[in-house]
């Protein structure tokens, strides 16, 4: 049992690799995953109730392994978020920062009630990232909950947040593998993309066995070996190509300064036994 981000969901990736993972360990084993945001899958995590946890938002995993809920962090895959919003732009962000680009939002949104921005409100790896350019941006995320109502949060995934800025032809946060995914079905177009502060890294983290007893760690450790496989590896970085002209994921094996992340974090074989 594996609690996900939505993006895995929203995109299809779990859903082809669930049967691959599978046919190649056998046993009658079945794969199963709740899709909610980061930090609903932590809290899964934290109680048991999930056997590993498919995460992005690295402060928080930090966190859910210090207080002793994880172990054996593996990150085997990244993207980057990306900014979207109306083809005509109103609060004209196209090639800003991050940052300079959620000040003109607001700045806009505030003046005009046409200009909105859209975000998943539910404490998910996204959301953290957004608040975090908030910060960076130099507001503290409760001014901006509360400055009017061109700020607008939906408290759901990334695919239903996605759905609702396009309907309400506004700007939202967005991992550029759900967007992709999505965007033959929507009229919004990537307005801000690249660089450090988008940079959006996925890891597998084991549910420790010592705060429930009953978590499959074996088949849990042999998931995650799967996934930071070369075979498997390969397959997260073509991922969409055929479909969508690029992949939606890149692999992470080997991608270690890249992401900024050690190699036992990226390519060390989990080592479990039963």
């Amino acid at each position: 049992m594996i609690a996900t981000t939505t993006s895995f969901e929203d995109t299809g990736l779990i859903g082809v690799l669930g049967p691959l993972f599978e046919k190649e360990i056998g046993d009658d084993v079945v794969v199963r995953w709740l899709s909610k945001g980061t930090g609903v899958s932590l809290e899964y995590g934290k109680r048991g109730d999930v056997d590993l946890v498919i995460v992005h938002d690295r402060a928080a995993e930090d966190k859910f392994i210090a207080d002793g809920f994880g172990i054996e962090r593996r990150v085997f895959a990244y993207n980057y978020f990306i900014l979207v919003g109306p083809t005509s732009d109103p609060a004209g962000i196209s090639e800003m920062t991050p940052a300079d680009a959620f000040n003109a939002i607001m700045e806009k949104g505030l003046e005009d009630s046409s200009v909105k921005f859209i975000s998943r409100g539910d404490n998910s790896g996204t959301h953290s990232r957004e608040k975090a350019i908030w910060r960076s941006a130099g507001h503290e995320y409760v001014d901006v909950q509360s400055s009017g109502s061109w700020y607008i949060e939906t408290g759901q995934g990334m695919g239903d947040t996605l759905r609702m800025a396009n309907e309400m032809n506004a700007y939202t946060l967005c991992d550029m593998g759900t967007f992709l995914s999505h965007r033959g079905d929507i009229d919004l177009v990537l307005i801000v993309e690249g660089g450090d502060d988008l940079l959006n890294v996925y890891s597998a983290i084991l549910v420790n066995p010592a705060i429930e007893r009953s978590v499959n760690t074996p088949l849990g450790a042999a998931w995650i070996n799967f996934l930071i496989s070369d075979e498997v590896q390969e397959i997260i970085s073509n991922y969409g190509v055929e479909k969508y002209g690029k992949p939606l994921y890149n692999g992470a094996k080997g991608k270690e300064s890249l992401i900024s992340v050690s190699v036992d974090e990226t390519s060390s074989p989990v080592q479990i036994t039963a």
